[in-house]
């Protein structure tokens, strides 16, 4: 937790006001004079003096672990109503020299969307959520304020034989998603969300509103997949569609070590990416009372999305996977959209109209981090880990498979370089309940020690890490003289080889960084002012 601050949250306050009030045109002013007549600008913003600001700056906090008293808080927030109000943001923002913030679902692990040591106002762009599908062309414009479930939402209402590759989270925001690259289950049959990506709409940093035509393939490039918030402000995504059957099969099967888990996992690392291209079974790992002796024990359960019937996916299994033993009982057919239901945990039978929801299903406080699994760990390094799971107890670790599809794209296709060669993904996950800096900080130290303890078996030199699974502990970027330097020590982990072109492109479109965060691309040294 950033519980130290140069800034307390009154400095914030005290330092924007001054800043609007002592100057002959205040920022406030500022944003209503670049404002259209036709779609004012007063009512999206929101001052830490109106009634309705802490609502509005929690509605959009998934992470309680920067919903503290400590935490930095915005001067202002504007809530843009129409793309006029984007632009009015930037043009000011860079008068007053003040740093934006911008959030769509508000769903960035780390929460630099909506807290910073500098002050700082945030960008909001929940209101800008329209969604036009269009079944006859098999692509839909996606605005950036749109989540996940109301895009899939509406997907279905066109289509029951269409989806899209991106997360199962339905509360997640398109434009953090899609930028930072977009995973989900059907990615070993059709890539990332930005595989699947043909054009964008975004204003850059002189306030034009630009599409892929306009900006280049170069920075089209960049915000598929390099993070959009280092070049501009994405305001939409021209997204193809995927074509899915009728009917999918999920199931959810679990096992402890009493039931053979480690035999399992360790055959699963050799099996997942090398599965048909349909099959997805990810794994989590985690520390549970064992139901019969009550004492704890490590448990595997193997979730799937298979896109097809449940005797194919029978057979398949039988012939690629056949230790995990799937029966037909394990398995249940259902549409592409209600699968996405049952992979967040909704209740058997809730109506698909629960994807429009924006309040996710659990808030709490959290850590997330990465990791890139390239070889099996063997059956003594599994057992290493789960003796050191079950001594932390909380972190929990998720597998996600690769190969299909994502072996084929180059690393260099996107800014996502993660392709062949990768067994899969490892998040690790911890949860916990308790406020206060001492609760985060004992939680988030007991993530960092799952982590260490897995070094021996993951990617090296870079040790790699994956965008959207934000980690502050991969390194912090202070936007001072030595941000170029800051900025490759996490740069390369999380885009490799592609680290240096993100750099050239941010260089040559936003040569003053005013796209900045704790975690941007930063410009090459001598074009710094």
């Amino acid at each position: 937790m950033r519980s130290s601050s140069r800034f307390g949250v009154a400095s914030f306050f005290a330092i924007l006001v001054q800043l609007w009030e002592t100057s002959d045109e205040t920022f406030l002013q500022c944003l209503n004079t670049h404002s259209l007549i036709s779609h004012p600008i007063s009512p999206a913003l929101f001052t830490s003096t109106h009634p309705s600001y802490p609502s509005v700056l929690q509605s959009y906090i998934q992470n309680f672990r920067f919903n503290e008293s400590t935490t930095p808080k915005p001067g202002l927030i504007l809530t843009a109503l129409h793309e006029s109000h984007v632009q009015a943001a930037i043009v000011c923002a860079k008068t007053f020299g003040l740093q934006m913030k911008i959030r769509s679902g508000g769903h960035d692990y780390e929460g630099i969307s909506y807290w910073s040591e500098t002050p700082f106002f945030i960008l909001d762009m929940f209101n800008l959520r329209s969604i036009n599908v269009s079944v006859e062309d098999e692509t839909a414009w996606v605005q950036a304020g749109a989540t996940l479930g109301e895009l899939y939402y509406r997907i279905a209402e066109k289509s029951s034989t269409h989806g899209f590759p991106a997360g199962v989270c339905p509360t997640v925001g398109v434009g953090g998603h899609f930028s930072g690259g977009g995973y989900g289950n059907m990615m070993r049959k059709f890539g990332l969300s930005v595989d699947n990506i043909v054009d964008a709409q975004m204003v850059d940093v002189h306030g034009r509103i630009l599409n892929r035509e306009t900006m280049g393939e170069d920075l089209f490039w960049a915000i598929s997949g390099g993070g959009g918030s280092s070049y501009g402000v994405v305001l939409a995504y021209k997204i193809k569609l995927v074509p899915v059957p009728a009917a999918v099969t999920v199931f959810q099967v679990e096992r402890t070590l009493e039931q053979n888990a480690t035999h399992l996992v360790y055959r699963w690392q050799q099996v997942a990416d090398k599965l048909h291209e349909d099959i997805f079974i990810r794994l989590v790992v985690d520390v549970v009372n064992n139901r019969w002796s009550g004492q704890k024990t490590i448990r595997a359960s193997f979730v799937c999305l298979f896109l097809g019937d449940s005797e194919r996916l029978i057979s398949l299994m039988n012939q690629s996977f056949p230790e995990l033993g799937l029966k037909r009982e394990d398995c249940t057919e259902m549409s592409w959209v209600e699968s996405i239901l049952y992979w967040t945990d909704f209740p058997a039978g809730t109506p698909t109209a629960a994807l429009l929801s924006r309040t996710p299903q659990v808030l709490t406080h959290l850590k997330r981090k990465s990791d890139y699994l390239k070889e099996p760990i063997p059956n003594n390094g599994l057992e290493f880990i789960w003796k050191k799971m079950l001594e932390l107890e909380w972190p929990v670790l998720r597998f996600n498979p690769y190969g299909g599809r994502m072996a084929e794209i180059s690393p260099s296709a996107k800014p996502f370089p993660h392709r062949a060669g990768n067994i899969c993904k490892i998040q690790y996950a911890t949860n916990w309940d308790e406020d206060g800096v001492e609760a985060a900080n004992h939680y988030v130290n007991l993530t960092r020690m799952l982590y260490g303890y897995m070094t021996p078996f993951v990617s090296s030199f870079p040790r790699e890490a994956f965008l959207n699974y934000r980690d502050l502990d991969l390194g912090i970027n202070h936007n001072g003289p030595n941000s170029y330097v800051e900025g490759a020590v996490y740069g390369v982990k999380y885009f490799k080889g592609n680290y240096k072109r993100l750099v050239q492109i941010k260089t040559k479109v936003d040569p003053d960084n005013f796209f900045r965060n704790e975690q941007s691309i930063p410009v090459l040294p001598s074009f710094r002012k």
